[in-house]
């Protein structure tokens, strides 16, 4: 996604609703030019357009997720990125920062194969053509586009990659990083267990909230990609524990 682009889903995001003729005074483009882009994010369903306007996608789903910090979450992509060499095989868990870290890795590497139970992330990322997807089979969560289940884990058993790439729902002191689907965490458990290295891509906001169920201790997971608005305390916490926090400046 070009710079506009971000701009623009950022600006949207901040209003909610916006004028094309408001977009591009601030942006200092022809309406033409917003027009075409707002066709590309509406495409992406990042956006929902009405006449004269872009309007956030309202809708709870993985595209709504998607649009929201989305500009964080992207620096957050980009910084993991680099941990990935050309050739690399590896794992991403389902979640839009796991989608936007996804499309990062699959256009800007080389020969990739990524394995995944996101059909979302599949699909996200069909057009790189230097990108290997490994669909892994399960049952099918409409709403989140994942598989999860006992097919699932026996897919994710006849593979080992070094890196599994995940998202959070939460966070707690006590209890560790947690998810808000039980299924959905066992999938990630499952992938886990084939891989040596587990790192978490999570805006800061994530540490605000709590989920529904545990997904890791703190103990269990090796880095951590986030934004510099984590508390202190908490960072502090992960790097006494031996996690490797990287954190990604929020100016834009």
């Amino acid at each position: 996604m070009t710079d506009r682009l971000s701009k623009i889903l950022s600006i949207v995001n901040e209003n909610r609703k916006i004028e094309v003729s408001k977009l591009s005074e601030l942006l200092d483009v022809s309406q033409v030019t917003i027009r075409k882009d707002l066709d590309i994010l509406s495409e992406k369903g990042l956006i929902n357009r009405e006449h004269g306007y872009a309007v956030l996608n309202e809708s709870d789903d993985i595209n709504n997720r998607l649009a929201v910090n989305y500009n964080i979450k992207l620096k957050i992509a980009k910084s993991a990125a680099e941990t990935v060499s050309n050739g690399e095989t590896i794992m991403i868990e389902s979640g839009s920062s796991c989608a936007i870290f996804a499309e990062e890795v699959a256009k800007s590497k080389k020969d990739i194969t990524i394995m995944s139970n996101s059909a979302f992330i599949a699909s996200y990322i069909r057009q790189y053509s230097n990108c290997k997807v490994i669909l892994l089979g399960g049952e099918y969560q409409k709403e989140s586009q994942v598989n999860v289940g006992p097919i699932t884990k026996i897919c994710a058993e006849q593979f080992y990659v070094d890196k599994l790439f995940i998202g959070i729902d939460g966070f707690s002191p006590t209890i560790g990083f947690m998810a808000s689907d039980l299924m959905r965490a066992e999938a990630v458990k499952s992938m886990a267990a084939s891989a040596r290295k587990v790192i978490i891509l999570s805006d800061s906001t994530k540490f605000d909230r709590h989920g529904l169920v545990n997904l890791f201790s703190i103990g269990d997971i090796d880095a951590l990609y986030t934004d510099a608005n984590i508390p202190d305390k908490i960072c502090e916490t992960f790097e006494r524990k031996g996690i490797h926090v990287i954190t990604v400046s929020t100016a834009t």
